[in-house]
């Protein structure tokens, strides 16, 4: 953030509403399980992981795979091309089968098709409701696991009264413009404030939905396991709590965290996550189901008994984390205050340890980085976020870089 966090810091609403959803049955439909999959972080759910029982959450391998490849502890990172450029506020990005790519618009809440090859973009519409104000908007996107055959688009986005979850159909026969349908919540009732929204959202290798959210600035609530916000939600693409979640009828998958802003996947399908620290220390965690990561009563590593330490942890003018993806052996974090890449090199030690120290690229190169997404292989899609008014706006922004990385 360009201002100071400590002023940021200062803005809050207060919210107390409760997320205890009703029983859920344990099926999700024939189509869902046997359907190709599709995720936020990459064309493929869970990074191109294999699809796991819908019945049961993703447990963490005790280490990696003896005859998995290390990757080397200093990478490279080349920037291929500039796909796209002139951008709004953009937040949330999602690759269709065939490689196109959606983005959002949090301020002007309109989500954008991007081809892949040339950068043409093609407005698919606006969704109703978004209330844009402060860090709120239109957040994270995600595809469906089943696009091919019910061609839905997932949103996570601000109202005038909470954040939420909705999906969309999209009908790319119709004109520019109008191939959005009319969004169908599948959750509702999340807090929303000036600050820390949350916002990320994407299909694990399970093909369930995760969503990360933040406490809107009233502390208090990320430990309120009653609550949804500061938390990682895991639910059916119906929005249903998933038999195995750590408690029955609760999406609630962890808890303790300030403002989880990152959901990625890596070769084990283990999920990591990025989460914004408050005057200290950003983080990169290494979640399990029903854990506590130790927001308000810790920050960074503090080695408290009861919550889970990151795995690695930044400076908050070297950070202020945003999107991560995971490729090559690494998981890739961009830094929105920070105006850099981070390389993260993951080991095979069962506490996540990295292989190395986290590794910087790009610094101040092209400002403020919102997202970033697994392209396949050595690639990795950027997306710069300086139009969102904490940016130095340069000629150009926003865009959509695309990177090779190792």
């Amino acid at each position: 953030m360009n201002s100071s966090r400590a002023t940021v810091e200062r803005i809050g609403a207060v919210q107390t509403p409760a997320l205890r959803r009703g029983v859920v049955g344990l099926l999700v439909s024939a189509s869902l399980l046997l359907s190709a999959c599709s995720s936020d972080d990459g064309p493929a759910a869970g990074e191109g992981a294999a699809s796991r029982p819908a019945s049961g959450a993703p447990t963490p391998p005790a280490s990696a795979s003896p005859s998995a490849e290390l990757p080397p502890a200093k990478g490279s990172v080349e920037v291929v091309k500039t796909l796209t450029e002139d951008l709004a506020s953009p937040w949330g990005l999602a690759a269709l089968p065939g490689g196109d790519l959606l983005v959002s618009s949090r301020d002007e809440a309109t989500i954008t098709r991007i081809d892949g090859e040339s950068g043409r973009k093609t407005l698919l519409g606006s969704v109703p409701g978004v209330a844009p104000a402060g860090e709120g908007g239109l957040l994270g996107l995600a595809v469906a696991p089943t696009f091919g055959a019910d061609h839905l688009v997932y949103a996570y986005f601000t109202t005038e009264s909470d954040n939420r979850i909705a999906r969309m159909l999209y009908d790319e026969k119709k004109p520019a413009g109008q191939q959005l349908g009319a969004p169908d919540t599948i959750l509702r009732g999340i807090p929303k404030g000036s600050i820390h929204n949350g916002g990320r959202i994407a299909f694990g290798p399970d093909r369930m939905l995760y969503a990360g959210t933040g406490e809107t600035g009233d502390t208090g609530l990320a430990q309120d396991k009653s609550s949804p916000s500061g938390k990682i939600l895991r639910m059916t693409p119906d929005g249903e709590p998933v038999h195995g979640n750590p408690e029955a009828d609760s999406l609630v998958y962890s808890y303790g965290h300030r403002n989880v802003q990152g959901l990625a996947w890596d070769g084990e399908k283990r999920l990591w996550a990025s989460e914004f620290g408050q005057n200290t220390w950003d983080e990169l965690n290494l979640i399990e189901p029903g854990k506590n990561y130790g927001w308000p009563e810790a920050e960074g590593k503090q080695g408290e008994s009861g919550f889970v330490d990151p795995v690695a942890q930044w400076k908050t003018s070297e950070a202020s984390p945003s999107g991560i993806a995971y490729a090559e052996g690494s998981i890739w974090m961009a830094g929105l205050r920070g105006e850099r890449l981070w390389r993260i090199p993951l080991s095979d030690k069962a506490d996540g340890a990295p292989l190395a120290d986290p590794q910087a690229f790009l610094e101040g190169k092209y400002g403020r980085l919102r997202t970033v997404l697994a392209a396949g292989g050595d690639k990795l899609w950027m997306v710069t976020s300086n139009t969102d008014g904490r940016g130095d706006v340069k000629s150009g922004d926003d865009r959509i870089l695309l990177l090779k990385v190792r």
